[in-house]
């Protein structure tokens, strides 16, 4: 009796199993037929006012449903898209575009200069808080204006025409194609603006769009929404899909669930998860362009010693973590990403033309740590490393702890990890020895990573005049002379990181994800954090 139970438990599994499969063909039929995508995110939409927003979601949809001058393509390389064309003068600062004029915006305006220049000016306001006005520093005036010592008319953009747009920069940009791609400098509808003020972009309703697709069921603090295809948009006959279905999912192992179920076409993967299902069919994965590094609290007496901080910096087998606590991504030698820029003068990756500067060498790191013991008249030494307080965080946090301990005789190394937000406050407040982050470049060019990059404190703190005088010929003298404008920003990164370890590279972060096989044409941004859904296709 008790094996005919089994045996017809079994039955009833196996027809459920066929019941489901024959549910997600129907499905994945239905799907085909009217292009549509079921797809999640991990956090609520904050806002859809492209001169407010601060996070990753409200960016994905903003990118989405919105198009300015320049949009990725399937390459994720940055081409015209809202302008037909562009000029620029002589000395590479003052830009002129045509903008398309069979742009319009999903309520049948037409998309006109002075709709850019109402966002711009929105953006650089101090009344409007933006948490992306210091994008604008490479716009005339820009910072000057964040900062309330210029009025918001004096921003270098100009409508020359209700077609014709021109740009003033603060300084030449080699990278100016991938930096005006992003959401903050999207054209707003200038007379919605007008009417709404306050309300815009506070709901699906109360925007108009001129990208792709339009958004259509966000409340303002509701967890889904769906892109539907825009048809005022000038390029529509390329976009397959007509439906984009998505839902915020904040715990990874629910999207996961979500996927193999057949609810949900695309599933990130957390490092939990990349061993367990790197062999699936469905299964995909990238290097990005984000970084894990170290950075160092230079005003501590410890952390303050240049041979501490460079023991520290070769003591930790970086390739090991990759392997053993990420399994994903790579190793890194230098601050800079590589597989990210292409230089000017050489073709090649900028990683390749700058070479590897800080790698795995304990025998090396020993030696820098018996220099700083020694200056600093220690035998032993205590420190704390400061990590946020999420899994993946934690446990490169121990890992590090390890390494550091073994191979630093007189290490008494503890671990603090807290919310993210409070690791912020405490590494702006100097309240820390060293910090583990993460990092995510805004644009394509080495200055991102060498003058922002997550490396905190790095204005007030850092004093090196080789450094500062490297950085500045390259934004300013050699801005348009790509070859002399490589050595200095190579001149500039051996500084930083090889000579006197500012901060520690750790590796690249990988992206992992579970994708339907039927979706074709899918693509991340080339920082690895977005999806987008302009080159898709359900087969």
């Amino acid at each position: 009796m008790k094996k005919f139970k089994l045996f017809f438990s079994g039955l009833i599994v196996i027809e459920m199993g066929l019941v489901l499969a024959a549910c997600s063909s129907n499905s994945e039929l239905s799907q085909a037929k009217t292009q549509t995508m079921n797809t999640y995110v991990s956090n609520e939409i904050s806002t859809l006012d492209s001169s407010k927003y601060g996070d990753t979601t409200s960016s994905e949809v903003l990118q989405n449903s919105m198009e300015g001058l320049y949009r990725f393509d399937k390459n994720n390389k940055a081409i015209l898209a809202g302008a037909t064309s562009v000029k620029h003068s002589k000395d590479q600062r003052v830009y002129t575009f045509d903008l398309r004029k069979n742009a319009k915006w999903s309520n049948g305006d037409p998309v006109t200069a002075t709709d850019y220049v109402t966002a711009w000016r929105r953006t650089v306001d101090p009344k409007n808080s933006s948490l992306d006005s210091d994008s604008y520093a490479i716009i005339k005036n820009g910072t000057k204006i964040t900062q309330g010592k210029a009025p918001v008319n004096s921003l270098g953009i100009k409508a020359l025409g209700k077609y014709k747009l021109q740009i003033t920069l603060a300084y030449p940009i080699p990278y100016l194609p991938e930096i005006l791609e992003g959401a903050q400098f999207y054209p707003q509808n200038t007379k919605l603006v007008k009417k709404l003020g306050s309300k815009y972009g506070t709901s699906s309703k109360n925007l108009v769009y001129n990208g792709p697709f339009t958004v259509t069921g966000w409340t303002g603090s509701n967890l889904k929404w769906v892109y539907k295809k825009n048809p005022n948009y000038w390029n529509k006959k390329d976009i397959a899909l007509n439906k984009v279905n998505v839902q915020v999912v904040q715990t990874p192992s629910t999207g996961v669930n979500l996927f193999r179920s057949g609810q949900l076409d695309y599933a990130a993967l957390t490092s939990d998860f990349v061993k367990q299902y790197e062999k699936n069919p469905n299964f995909h994965t990238r290097i990005t362009p984000t970084n894990g590094y170290l950075s160092f609290n230079i005003k501590k007496k410890v952390t303050g010693n240049v041979h501490i901080r460079r023991a520290i910096s070769q003591a930790i087998d970086k390739q090991q973590l990759v392997k053993t606590i990420l399994h994903q991504g790579k190793a890194a030698n230098g601050i800079v990403a590589s597989d990210f820029i292409t230089d000017q003068s050489t073709g090649k990756d900028y990683r390749q033309d700058a070479g590897d500067l800080v790698t795995y060498n304990p025998k090396n790191a020993r030696k820098e740590w018996n220099l700083g013991k020694k200056e600093l008249s220690k035998e032993k030494i205590n420190l704390e490393l400061l990590t946020s307080d999420v899994d993946d965080s934690k446990r490169v946090g121990e890992f590090i702890q390890s390494n550091l301990m073994k191979n630093l005789p007189g290490l008494n190394l503890t671990v603090k990890s807290i919310p993210l937000k409070s690791r912020l406050a405490n590494t702006t407040n100097h309240n820390y020895d060293f910090v583990f982050g993460t990092w995510q470049p805004s644009y394509e060019d080495p200055l991102d990573f060498l003058t922002v990059g997550g490396l905190f404190n790095l204005q007030p703190d850092y004093h090196n005049d080789n450094f500062w005088h490297q950085i500045d010929m390259a934004k300013t003298t050699y801005a348009t002379n790509p070859k002399k404008r490589l050595q200095a920003l190579i001149n500039a990164e051996n500084q930083l990181i090889k000579k006197d370890a500012f901060a520690a590279p750790l590796y690249q972060a990988g992206v992992s994800y579970l994708l339907n096989k039927k979706v074709t044409g899918f693509q991340l941004s080339p920082y690895g954090n977005v999806a987008y859904y302009w080159n898709v296709k359900i087969k």
